[in-house]
Formats: structure tokens, C-alpha cells, sequence
């Protein structure tokens, strides 16, 4: 797990190594930045043998002037045939001058694998905003509740609820 919510500026380096038949790793991990935070993620899912799995999600919020550079390479050795890889960046802009810049990549070297990869930057779609103040609900409110969905993925895959529950808060707190 992942997770970058604090400091000024963070960087963080991942690295998994998937090296016995079978292994298997599943990452996921958010950021949510605002005022002037910076944080820079690097991921690098390694897989040294055949039949391996690797799932990685990451999500990233960004309000005010924060910025977020999430690099991620998939890397499979020639031999390691039967890999099944993973990635994927989203990121979801809640200001215009924020900024998130994401540089998926792959290196593949063997032939019998299924590797992907992907990353979206966006901003809040104006129809569920729309959608949800038609329904009564303040713009702000309308906002945390699309931010809380887009976080949901990430959330539902950790298995403490106290530590669910401790995350959403302070995911709450970042949104004002």
C-alpha cells in the first residue's frame, strides 16, 4: 500500500520482485495533494520468473498548485513466460492549476506474457456535478462525493476497516 498525503514534497521509490513460480504482488495506493505539496512516485514490478502476477492501481487527487509525477515500469526477464502484469495511474484534478504528469512503461523480454498499462488525467466530470446538484446536493458536497467514488477502488482493497475508515477521514479533511 501507498499512500502520500503529507509533507511538502515526497518521493518514494517501489520496487517488487516477483522471483518464484507463482508469486504473485498486488499494489495499489493513492495521493491527494493540495497547497503546494509535490510528490513523485516510482514503482518498478519486476518479474524474474514464469507464471507471475502483478496488479498495481494507483489514484491520484490534486487541488490548489499541487503536482504529482508518478513514473511506473513493468519489467519481465527473458524466460519469465506466462507473466500477467498490471498497471494503472489515475488521476483526478479538482483545480486547474494543479498538475499531475504520469509516464507508464514496459520491458518485455519474452513472448508468451500479457502486460498492460495506462493512465488517465482529468478533471470532474461537469455531468455528475450536474447530476448531483440537481438532486439537491451543494457543489461541495457534489465534489466529495465524486472524489470519495474515485478513491473507492483503492480504499476497498485494504482489509482493516479501522485503517479504511482512518483514510476516508483524512481524505475528507483534504477535501475542506
Amino acid at each position: 500500500m501507498q499512500i502520500l498525503i503529507g509533507a511538502r514534497t515526497v518521493k518514494t521509490n517501489s520496487h517488487f520482485s516477483l522471483v518464484g513460480p507463482g508469486a504473485q504482488a498486488y499494489v495499489h495506493g493513492f495521493m491527494f495533494g493540495d497547497e503546494r505539496q509535490h510528490f513523485h512516485l516510482h514503482t518498478l514490478q519486476r518479474h524474474r520468473v514464469d507464471h507471475t502476477t502483478s496488479d498495481l492501481l494507483i489514484k491520484s487527487c490534486l487541488k490548489d498548485k499541487a503536482r504529482s509525477v508518478y513514473q511506473g515500469l513493468i519489467q519481465v526477464s527473458e524466460g519469465a513466460q506466462r507473466t500477467d502484469a498490471y498497471q494503472a495511474n489515475r488521476n483526478l484534478l479538482l483545480s486547474r492549476t494543479a498538475r499531475a504528469d504520469s509516464i507508464p512503461g514496459l520491458e518485455i523480454l519474452a513472448n508468451d506474457v500479457r502486460c498492460t498499462h495506462g493512465a488517465t488525467i482529468g478533471h470532474v466530470d461537469p455531468e455528475q456535478m450536474y447530476y448531483l446538484k440537481t438532486r439537491g446536493l451543494p457543489p461541495a458536497e457534489a465534489q466529495r462525493l465524486i472524489v470519495e467514488g474515485f478513491f473507492a477502488p483503492v480504499l476497498d482493497r485494504i482489509p482493516l476497516e479501522n485503517v479504511r475508515e482512518h483514510l476516508r477521514g483524512e481524505i475528507e479533511r483534504k477535501i475542506g
